[in-house]
């Protein structure tokens, strides 16, 4: 959410930022719909008061038995205009939310102006990309091969975009996760948490999925929804708080799976395990004082960097341009893994700072000791990593000319002491 102050005082600066991100110029329409929602309250302000002034003089008239009847209608008559300036009051003001939740965050002054993917900016890069002597397999080649990694079944149960993992996968899947956990915990003092699958319409609303992005989302029959990542759980821990900063920055993670409908997708990555409808992901979110935050966020990617180092994974890390940004971001870094089956360098990392734009839809503050006086939060938010691309990545980066797969050796004691996984045959 947008902070209406900073609009009043700097339209200008607010649809300069808006143009960066290639949309239109709002703040006039803003200023008019704010204008009319402040009209609207001195009116209904006025007309308590005054309704309240003329009750008084009624029981002082009466008191001095003097005839009160023309007071007495103009209270009637006030009583009567109130319910309509109250209802028209409310209009207004959903109104002006509505138009304010549609609107992306704005870019931080050093994000790399651009309209799309091809504006962003190459950070640095990790490893070289192994040179291979035959063909490199796709993921999901290498897995049906080995009998471990099932979508006919999974299409049999769920549809399309789902996959049925078994056996040594299934467990690498696993053993993913648990050295994600156990790296941002014990390296980087994030807390490990247990969140809650499904959320309110209120959570969705204060990351910003909705109302804009409803689509991309599944809703049960009952009104929850399935989390599309648990950035939404996780920074809604801070939700209608009020936090001591000295509590501050809270540093979360979690192991969940995600739902996405992948609307508008129709086409992409149809084969394979790059973009489901459920997917596991270990998630990290912070939420720290405003000053805090960039240190914060250089601080997430050098988390999810680590993953994929120790991983022995090689990656390039990518500043987002404001074209290519999600809604809620002010600024994001993209890690993307390399796929020698695809020959392609493909996102598994997306790590975002979003300034106070979540923290404002969720009245989410924090104070300075011995203040009164309080001020929005900064979240961040960002995968470390992708559970499943990070699987795909180490099946296709390890993988071995007779279709066994090497697994990295910070994996080895995850996976029991195995070093390899290899068909039934084998």
């Amino acid at each position: 959410m947008h902070d209406l102050s900073l609009i009043r005082s700097a339209p200008e600066a607010f649809d300069a930022g808006l143009a960066r991100r290639g949309l239109p110029p709002r703040s006039q329409e803003i200023l008019e719909l704010d204008a009319h929602r402040r009209a609207l309250i001195l009116e209904t302000e006025q007309t308590q008061a005054r309704r309240n002034e003329a009750s008084k003089e009624i029981g002082q008239k009466k008191r001095q038995g003097e005839n009160a009847d023309a007071l007495m209608a103009e209270v009637a008559r006030l009583k009567d205009v109130l319910p309509d300036l109250e209802i028209r009051l409310k209009a207004a003001e959903e109104g002006l939310d509505q138009l304010l939740a549609t609107l992306p965050n704005l870019p931080a002054d050093d994000v790399p102006a651009g309209s799309d993917e091809s504006g962003n900016v190459e950070r640095h890069r990790f490893g070289i990309p192994r040179k291979f002597n035959y063909a490199a397999k796709q993921h999901f080649d290498l897995g049906e091969a080995l009998g471990m990694m099932d979508f006919e079944a999974a299409a049999r149960l769920s549809g399309s975009r789902f996959v049925v993992l078994r056996n040594q996968i299934a467990r690498l899947e696993r053993a993913l996760a648990n050295f994600m956990l156990d790296l941002h915990t014990t390296e980087f003092g994030f807390t490990e948490m247990s969140v809650p699958y499904l959320v309110r319409d209120s959570a969705v609303y204060g990351t910003g999925q909705l109302p804009k992005f409803e689509e991309d989302l599944f809703r049960t029959t009952r009104g929850d929804w399935l989390i599309p990542t648990s950035e939404v759980p996780l920074t809604n821990l801070a939700a209608d708080q009020i936090w001591a900063e000295e509590e501050l920055p809270l540093r979360f993670t979690a192991h969940t799976p995600c739902f996405r409908s992948e609307a508008g997708s129709a086409g992409r990555d149809t084969r394979g395990m790059i973009r489901l409808h459920q997917f596991s992901k270990v998630e990290m979110v912070v939420v720290c004082a405003p000053e805090e935050s960039d240190r914060e966020h250089e601080r997430m990617l050098t988390a999810a960097q680590t993953v994929l180092e120790r991983l022995e994974l090689p990656y390039r890390t990518v500043t987002l341009c404001t074209g290519d940004m999600g809604f809620a971001a002010r600024k994001t870094y993209d890690i993307e893994v390399w796929l020698p089956g695809q020959e392609a360098y493909r996102e598994i990392s997306s790590v975002s700072n979003c300034g106070d734009f979540q923290a404002r839809r969720m009245k989410a503050r924090c104070r300075k000791a011995g203040e009164k006086h309080t001020r929005f939060l900064h979240t961040l938010n960002g995968s470390g990593l992708a559970v499943g691309r990070a699987l795909v990545a180490v099946l296709e980066n390890y993988q071995q000319e007779d279709g066994s797969i090497a697994l990295p050796s910070v994996l080895h004691p995850y996976m029991g002491g195995l070093t390899k996984i290899e068909g039934a045959a084998a």
